[in-house]
């Protein structure tokens, strides 16, 4: 009896765990300040005559119409608006539209390199320096370099980034977009990065700073049970599919056992 329908069963299955690992986390980040959704995907598998490059070699018909199955391909991150919310702390910040913070975090040799983020929970440390409040990261301004503040004076925000305190102006948050978005990847703790040469070209971003306010998690909580609903009854029906496939090789074994 041939695999190749437990093959194709199998790769099914995997790609329904692969949507539901993936809806699970985005449910399970539904309060996660600035987070993006990621959207799972996947894509046919040739058949292994064309996988091969073996165009000439003669092949089942049938076989070519049922493909190769199905295999993953890399996450793309949604990238929508979450709403904001008012906090009314002075170090928080929203970004209403297009852009992203820019933050120093370690790459993985472990360079201090320009990150992204929609995270604006920020404060000021015990050196003066404007940084995330969950992680310690340091804020960039528009020339990239880190912010020093005054933690004895308030702290002033316009919509265009330019932080004021007293009657002079001491920075601007670099508020930045990259030319292709959907190859930024996510870091972990709400930091997206790309191809370093990508996050180097990065241009200044249109998106207005709203000081008070953070972004909350951009995902739809009805469309993520949705997903995860959809993703377990697929799990299941791959795993109900193998369980058939099992038991008639099983019994095609048993039963031509019988008859040699």
């Amino acid at each position: 009896m041939s695999s190749y329908g437990l093959f194709l069963s199998a790769s099914g299955l995997t790609t329904a765990l692969y949507r539901l690992d993936v809806a699970a986390n985005n449910l399970a980040n539904l309060n996660t300040v600035g987070y993006k959704p990621d959207v799972p995907l996947v894509r046919q598998r040739e058949t292994a005559r064309v996988e091969d490059g073996l165009g000439g070699v003669p092949s089942d018909a049938l076989l070519e119409r049922l493909g190769g199955g199905a295999v993953l391909a890399p996450n793309r991150v949604a990238l929508g608006q979450g709403q904001l919310e008012e906090t009314r702390g002075p170090l928080d910040i929203g970004v209403e539209g297009e852009g992203f913070l820019v933050v120093l975090a370690p790459d993985q040799r472990g360079r201090l390199v320009p990150s992204l983020t929609r995270d604006g929970r920020l404060a000021i440390d015990a050196e003066g320096t404007l940084v995330q409040s969950s992680s310690g990261r340091p804020v960039l301004d528009q020339s990239s370099r880190p912010i020093r503040l005054d933690p004895a004076l308030e702290v002033n925000i316009d919509s265009e980034g330019v932080i004021r305190q007293g009657d002079e102006s001491v920075a601007r948050l670099q508020l930045a977009r990259v030319d292709r978005a959907d190859l930024l990847t996510k870091l972990g703790d709400g930091l997206l990065s790309g191809p370093e040469a990508l996050i180097a070209r990065r241009r200044p971003a249109s998106g207005r700073v709203l000081q008070g306010y953070v972004e909350r998690s951009a995902v739809d909580p009805i469309r993520a049970s949705l997903d995860v609903s959809a993703a377990e009854r697929a799990v299941s029906a791959g795993a109900r599919l193998i369980s058939i496939y099992d038991e008639l090789s099983q019994r095609a074994i048993s039963t031509f056992g019988r008859v040699a």
